[in-house]
């Protein structure tokens, strides 16, 4: 009995760790695509809101970028036109959709 009591809180312990090192695994990750407004240039949504669209193993993934200053200051030039993009932010899943944090946004010269 304590045996098993034992063996129950060391994987409860491990697998509580595991967690834990997933939700603070915050890593960088560089996205390059097409950078455009959801509203403006693609005619989707009812608010401006910055999209960035990238092929990723054979399919197309769209991002949509958080609002912070990296993203406001370089979405004057999303709002008109599609522009290839590289992104360099967080990425993480929020109401279904993957939300990219930008640290660094750059065009893509052709």
């Amino acid at each position: 009995m304590k045996n098993n009591l034992m063996t129950v809180l060391v994987v409860t312990g491990i697998a509580f760790g595991l967690h834990l090192s997933s939700l603070a695994s915050d890593e960088a990750k560089t996205i390059t695509g097409e950078g455009a407004c959801a509203k403006c240039v693609l005619k989707k949504g009812d608010a401006c809101e910055l999209t960035v669209t990238a092929e990723e193993t054979g399919k197309k993934v769209t991002y949509h970028l958080a609002k912070n200053d990296v993203a406001r200051e370089f979405g004057k030039k999303l709002c008109t036109e599609k522009t290839k993009v590289k992104v360099t932010g967080t990425v993480k899943a929020v109401d279904g959709k993957q939300e990219l944090t930008a640290t660094k946004i750059e065009a893509v010269k052709s």
